[in-house]
């Protein structure tokens, strides 16, 4: 089936914007049960056959003990929500039992969260591991396979009549004395929760610091609300631009590119529901739009069938990537047709792919793709 999808050059993008440093919570993550650094696996194969000079993929299949990255941004969110409950920052722990243990006199407490999946299961994950309760939140159309990982963490799921944008509001609206909202989007009033999601995500960029020589020539990323992109600006905007930042939306779901045509924030109509479901957000995040407005450099929109393909091609590399996680590949794939500047850059640049899941639903990836390894 042919494509539908775009590519989308930012007229918002400004040369002259500069990001400030951003604290690292490495040290955190570090701390956490299960931390190790994630591989970033180059691809020659893949970059032989799409005429780039070279390929690399962070693969965040396995974070934190959880198949994709979301643990960062979830855990470092509700450590710094609970530091400020106590009124003090609880940096004197070494392993997450002593941490368990700095926040008990907060209990009983809920941490509740809207989730296409795997957000939801980080928040899940971490108030488990600190004694407290969790309710998530899931759009209608949400695979059984990612509903019962949230529960396998002892959480609450309620599955939303709608989509993402009606799992946020219902639970934003749960919000009490005795329960925390944990979101990777935003909304007036709600802020700075958020953001510091946003400052989890930081981890993972300075892994690929310290795995490349160098900045790499493009780096590509799945974009939802946009938290990990606004994460990706921020980091890579701190000085004079070197890397191309491009981003990857479903075409059904690509709030940020419509967003970025209208020239302001806009919520697309009804429910998305591409199969790449950590994707299928309606809304841009308000404190992540701006920063990605002003620095990324490309939007493409791809297909299901063409994520299918690009998870495929995955597969018989050796990476073992969700629908969301591939999205990334199938938007590069598609950059690669384009017979212009762009294509006669991909030929001379090292190029990093963010894979960000790893495989999330079984089912669907053993009908679709090949057998699951291990």
């Amino acid at each position: 089936m042919g494509s539908k999808g775009t590519i989308l050059v930012n007229p918002m993008r400004r040369a002259d914007f500069r990001s400030q440093p951003v604290a690292s919570p490495s040290w955190f993550h570090r701390r956490l049960p299960g931390y190790a650094v994630t591989p970033l696996r180059e691809l020659p194969a893949i970059a032989a056959s799409q005429g780039i000079e070279r390929v690399y993929v962070k693969d965040e299949a396995t974070r934190l003990g959880l198949p994709a990255f979301k643990m960062l941004g979830a855990s470092w969110a509700i450590y710094r929500v609970l530091s400020e409950r106590l009124g003090l920052e609880p940096d004197n722990w070494a392993t997450i039992d002593d941490l368990n243990s700095l926040v008990a006199p907060l209990r009983p407490l809920t941490l509740a969260a809207a989730t296409d999946g795997n957000h939801g299961r980080a928040v899940a994950r971490m108030a488990r591991l600190l004694g407290f309760s969790s309710r998530i939140w899931v759009p209608s159309n949400t695979a059984r396979a990612r509903i019962a990982a949230i529960e396998e963490e002892g959480a609450t799921v309620h599955v939303s009549s709608g989509g993402y944008d009606d799992a946020v509001a219902a639970a934003a609206a749960a919000a009490d004395d005795q329960t925390i909202v944990i979101s990777d989007t935003s909304w007036p009033g709600y802020q700075t929760v958020p953001a510091w999601v946003i400052e989890g995500y930081e981890t993972i960029l300075e892994e690929i610091d310290d795995q490349l020589a160098q900045p790499p020539d493009i780096l590509v990323v799945p974009i939802g609300v946009g938290a990990l992109a606004a994460a990706v600006a921020r980091h890579y905007r701190q000085s004079d631009p070197i890397t191309m930042l491009i981003g990857v939306e479903p075409i059904g779901a690509a709030c940020v590119m419509e967003s970025i045509r209208a020239g302001r924030p806009i919520q697309l109509p009804g429910e998305q529901r591409s199969i790449m479901a950590g994707l299928n957000c309606g809304t841009p995040s308000p404190i992540a739009w701006p920063v990605i407005a002003a620095s990324f450099d490309l939007f493409i929109t791809v297909s299901d069938d063409e994520d299918i393909d690009a998870m495929r091609l995955f597969h018989r590399n050796g990476i073992f990537a969700g629908e969301s996680g591939a999205a990334s590949l199938a938007g590069l794939v598609f950059a690669a047709v384009d017979h212009g500047a762009l294509r006669q850059k991909l030929a001379r640049s090292r190029v990093v792919l963010l894979s960000t899941e790893g495989i999330t639903d079984p089912d669907f990836y053993s009908r679709q793709i090949g057998p699951i390894p291990g």
